[in-house]
Order: structure tokens, then C-alpha cells, then sequence
């Protein structure tokens, strides 16, 4: 197996329906996504803009701003989560978005830890 698969290869994967996910990939290297996180992460053709749309990103990860008049926008909760063949997770959310696939390339891309930051 080359070093850049065993990147993208998950050795073990734990999901947390309300925390997130934490992977241990066939590297060595350990990953942990919180819920808000993924969220605002979301591959899909509407959260990205893909085909000349507008993104629609979500902002739950982002400091939340002090306002007496902001709206109350319920944390991100993940209903069910689903594989998709031997490449990706599929994430059924409580908003009502399902239409993201996390393939495992995506999620080693947007590894929140230090470590990964410093990369970029």
C-alpha cells in the first residue's frame, strides 16, 4: 500500500451522533471532527457552489457574535450517519441536509488538528 493511500485509508472509525467523529488513520495519524465542523464542511454541490451557485456554508464552528438580536440557530446534530462503499460516509443531518458525501480524501483534507493547520 503506498504511504499516500494509507493517508486516505481509515484504519478505525468512531462516530458520536452527538460529538463527531474521531478516525485513526492506517498513517498512524488521529483525526477528531466536532459536529459543527463537519457541518461547515459539507462536500455537496450547494454548501461548496459547485455548477456556478452560490455557496451556502454553514457558520456553526465560527465564535458566535454577541447580538440582542440574533436569531437562535440549534446546534448541529447528526440523525444517522451511512457508508458509502468503501470510500466515504453519508451524513443525515437534523437541518434537514443529507446531500454531503465525506469521502475519506476529504475528510484527511480537512483534519482540524494542529498538526494539519500548520501544513496548510
Amino acid at each position: 500500500m503506498t504511504a499516500a493511500r494509507q493517508q486516505t485509508d481509515p484504519e478505525h472509525i468512531a462516530i458520536s451522533k452527538s460529538k463527531g467523529i474521531h478516525i485513526d488513520w492506517k498513517d498512524g495519524h488521529h483525526s477528531v471532527y466536532t459536529l459543527a465542523w463537519l457541518r461547515d464542511q459539507c462536500p455537496c454541490a450547494v454548501c461548496t457552489g459547485a455548477h456556478g451557485t452560490a455557496p451556502q456554508k454553514t457558520s456553526f464552528s465560527e465564535p458566535r457574535q454577541s447580538s440582542p438580536f440574533q436569531m437562535y440557530k440549534p446546534a448541529p446534530k447528526m440523525l444517522n450517519v451511512e457508508a458509502v462503499g468503501n470510500y466515504a460516509i453519508r451524513i443525515f443531518w437534523n437541518d434537514g441536509h443529507d446531500t454531503g458525501i465525506y469521502t475519506y480524501e476529504h475528510l484527511r483534507g480537512i483534519c482540524p488538528c494542529e498538526e494539519c493547520r500548520r501544513a496548510d
